[in-house]
């Protein structure tokens, strides 16, 4: 009751100006009685994914708290997992504003943020001030004016940095708002991506004396070709997880609703049922060899275990937490 309220008030506002303004909220409230508007103190149900043992199965998605800076508000919520990012080598300010849109008779959300963050070196210094004891995902990309024959290299300069500091990495070639991020996703590309990548997995292991997982988070917006040869790498390279999925480009279900032709990828209800599919069809594929982390318009208990049922091992909300609040993670966390 109390969020259906706040809701009401905050969606009057800009939408980015909203996310700003809770971000900021969330970290002053923390440690504080303040936080009684937000905190859950839930049971721990662990379940065990690439080898982490997580206190549930509901994770934040990468893009809530891009530069991790309430981490521990997002823990005191209940959620299992805090995935941070996405963030890049450099802080770059992303996209022109407004550059984020609600679609609210469908529960969606459009962005085109751009990887906006303030860089690799102070994400880490916020994780290192975190007091969360849950799993703190890392997610890395690219920086926009990083040429995308040189994206690699971002991505291992990212990794190096974050690699003492995550539970797991997520790499995110899959955001449709950095020009070409997504053809790093296809056949020679994503080979050599994982490749580089794994190499520099093996050389950190050895120097931090611990092993952090890798997930490759793709788009929703596939072929099944293409899906086909991103499992053959994913296999050939023995990647520890795969998240599925980003936002998508497909605007066939919001078709005549306010902001409906906004650029950028779109997230939350109309993105479920793709996601879902992705899902499934990944499981297929995969055969259990590797985990998936769903995520995709997970808006109720009902949609957490449809991805569920579908093949994935845990699941992440963004655009749902937005139009529902902490009770989702709660309701999840608790049943799931």
């Amino acid at each position: 009751m109390l969020y259906r309220l706040a809701r009401s008030a905050i969606f009057k506002l800009d939408a980015e100006k909203a996310h700003e303004m809770a971000i900021h909220n969330f970290a002053r409230f923390t440690g504080t009685p303040l936080d009684f508007f937000y905190r859950q103190n839930l049971p721990d149900r662990p379940v065990t994914v690439m080898g982490i043992t997580f206190k549930n199965s509901v994770g934040l998605a990468a893009g809530m708290d891009k530069d991790g800076e309430c981490i521990d508000a997002f823990g005191a919520m209940g959620f299992g997992c805090v995935e941070v990012g996405t963030v890049t080598p450099r802080p770059q300010l992303g996209n022109d504003k407004p550059r984020v849109f609600r679609v609210i008779a469908a529960e969606g959300l459009i962005n085109r943020f751009g990887f906006n963050n303030k860089g690799v070196d102070n994400l880490i210094e916020n994780v290192k001030k975190s007091q969360f004891n849950g799993v703190i995902g890392i997610n890395i990309g690219k920086n926009k004016d990083t040429p995308i024959e040189n994206g690699v290299d971002d991505y291992l300069i990212c990794m190096e940095k974050v690699y003492p500091y995550a539970g797991y990495i997520a790499v995110n070639i899959s955001s449709p708002n950095t020009p070409g991020l997504r053809t790093l996703q296809y056949g020679e590309a994503l080979d050599d991506l994982l490749v580089q990548l794994k190499q520099k997995q093996t050389a950190l292991a050895t120097e931090h004396g611990k092993y952090i997982p890798l997930a490759l988070k793709i788009a929703p917006d596939l072929t099944d070709d293409e899906l086909v040869q991103i499992t053959q790498s994913l296999l050939k390279h023995q990647m520890d997880g795969v998240i599925a999925t980003n936002t998508t480009l497909d605007r066939s279900l919001i078709q005549g609703l306010p902001n409906c032709d906004e650029a950028g990828g779109l997230s939350g209800r109309p993105l479920q049922n793709r996601s879902t599919e992705v899902v499934r069809r990944l499981a297929e594929l995969l055969d259990g060899q590797i985990p998936i982390i769903g995520v995709g318009g997970i808006d109720s208990l009902v949609a957490a275990r449809e991805k569920i049922d579908a093949g994935a091992q845990l699941v992440q909300i963004y655009s749902g937490f937005i139009y529902q609040g902490p009770k989702l993670v709660k309701e999840i966390a608790l049943n799931l």
